[in-house]
């Protein structure tokens, strides 16, 4: 349903060959040198699960570029990881913005995720882009396409339509015009009602987009902030979803346990209704994506480390 997977011999008691679900992981650029030490146990952690991909994302305003590249560049000089830049429209020209690119090219990233960007004063502020800047997503990724046709580009997706279209109908055009310009994936904002992504999958293809819609999905370590979060850029959190965190904002250890218990649990009933491929929001934390990747049956590689 939407990427090829790779053959592995199954560990259950049946020795049968089964599938092996792709999997991608999202980090952000660290701020401090804990942050840094934080963030680069998580990648030795998770390079062994062989991700297709993992993605650095790029703060509101290019707030985050310069850490960005940074981050990027070291894991193209310490790891056998395969970087994906994030990179926005907002707060640089186009001049700014194909520089970037061409430095992403030149240290070796083929891979950039395009995205509008939120607004400079954050999500529910009024959204500008730079008058001699690229003005939308298709714009930008028309740009990058011009300049490094080798340079594969994924884009965002809404299953619940972005918080500011019309309408969903007004949200897949410009879904359909983003992959009109080259992109060839496109990865969902974070949903916890799978019949949410399946409805909006059967209206995409209806579309004829064709490309993969790769569910993005986030173990919510801390369910209060998370929820505040996800709920400002659009995501609906369930009342049972809510109710299975009552009563344990003093209970860490507790949470985690239910945070992966609902995780696994989604991404199990999407893999039986054949979704193959999925984009983990790590939060920069390795321990519930680790536990969810391994009861999705991937394995890590105890001889690869990653730096």
């Amino acid at each position: 349903m939407t990427e090829p997977t790779t053959t592995v011999q199954d560990n259950g008691q049946n020795g049968h060959l089964a599938k092996r679900p792709a999997i991608s992981f999202e980090f952000f650029p660290p701020k401090t040198e804990e942050m840094e030490r934080n963030l680069w146990e998580t990648i030795n952690r998770l390079a062994p699960l062989e991700p297709k991909f993992v993605s650095v994302t790029y703060g509101a305003g290019g707030s985050t570029r310069e850490r960005t590249h940074a981050t990027i560049s070291r894991i193209l000089k310490e790891t056998s990881l395969l970087p994906a830049a994030h990179l926005t429209c907002v707060g640089a020209s186009r001049g700014e913005i194909d520089e970037i690119v061409d430095r992403y090219h030149e240290v070796g990233v083929r891979h950039i995720v395009a995205l509008r960007g939120d607004p400079p004063g954050g999500i529910g502020t009024p959204y500008s882009t730079h008058p001699d800047g690229y003005q939308s997503s298709p714009e930008l990724i028309a740009g990058i396409k011009k300049r490094h046709a080798d340079i594969e580009v994924s884009v965002s997706a809404y299953p619940e339509k972005h918080p500011e279209a019309r309408d969903f109908d007004a949200d897949i055009d410009t879904l359909k015009a983003k992959v009109d310009a080259g992109a060839t994936r496109a990865i969902t904002q974070v949903f916890f009602d799978n019949d949410l992504y399946f409805r909006y999958l059967d209206r995409v293809r209806a579309r004829g987009i064709d490309i993969p819609i790769v569910p993005g999905i986030m173990p919510m370590h801390n369910f209060k902030q998370a929820r505040n979060f996800v709920t400002r850029a659009g995501t609906s959190v369930p009342d049972w979803l809510a109710e299975k965190f009552d009563g344990l904002d003093d209970d860490p250890d507790t949470r985690k346990l239910v945070a992966a218990t609902v995780a696994a649990g989604q991404v199990h009933k999407l893999a039986k209704h054949g979704v193959d491929t999925f984009h983990f929001y790590t939060m920069n934390r390795a321990d519930l994506v680790f536990a969810i990747s391994h009861l999705l049956g991937i394995r890590a590689k105890s001889a690869q480390k990653a730096a």
